[in-house]
């Protein structure tokens, strides 16, 4: 494994944690603070500079640019309608960093289906097992708040744990054919 891929999938490593603890802060707060979503567009530059430097391309780089500007163009007005929380559009915005602009479509249909379930708990806080989970839920509906940095996070999470396998996979594997040879 070359040290430009080990320095990326530790960034990636990072930024499922800090994703993590955003997710679970935005449950519990329903906040997102500039800081996190910085220091995840941080980390996501720096595993897309070690991408683009080893590949020898910055199509990627320019991919999850153009990504980044159009979900903030697009959910800008969202905010301004107060549909949905500005941490919310800076997360959405920073994402195409952390996953690469090529891994977009497995991150919008995982997105789909945590921001579906997130609904369905929501309206159907009945289907949680513990009283006190449910209670929170309940009040979230009642006052109109869905975490929604939680279903991003989660997606961001996925995708970017399909990324560090497929890429610990590749490594290996390549690594075994060379040890023969």
């Amino acid at each position: 494994m070359s040290l430009l891929l080990a320095a990326s999938l530790v960034f990636k490593a990072v930024a499922i944690l800090l994703l993590g603890r955003i997710a679970w802060t935005d449950f519990s707060t329903q906040r997102i603070t500039n800081r996190d979503v910085m220091l995840l567009l941080c980390l996501g530059l720096g595993a897309l500079q070690f991408q683009s430097l080893q590949a020898h391309s910055w199509l990627e780089m320019g991919l999850s640019t153009f990504a980044g500007a159009m979900l903030f163009l697009a959910l800008f007005p969202f905010w301004l309608l107060r549909k949905i929380g500005a941490g919310d559009v800076k997360l959405m915005s920073v994402t195409p960093f952390l996953i690469g602009g090529s891994n977009l479509l497995v991150f919008s249909v995982l997105l789909l289906v945590f921001a579906v379930a997130t609904a369905a708990l929501v309206k159907n806080p009945f289907l949680l097992p513990a009283g006190m989970f449910r209670h929170y839920v309940q009040h979230m509906d009642r006052n109109g708040v869905v975490p929604f940095g939680v279903p991003i996070s989660a997606a961001a999470i996925c995708a970017m744990a399909l990324q560090i396998y497929h890429a610990i996979i590749v490594a290996t594997s390549s690594g075994i054919l060379e040890q023969l040879n």
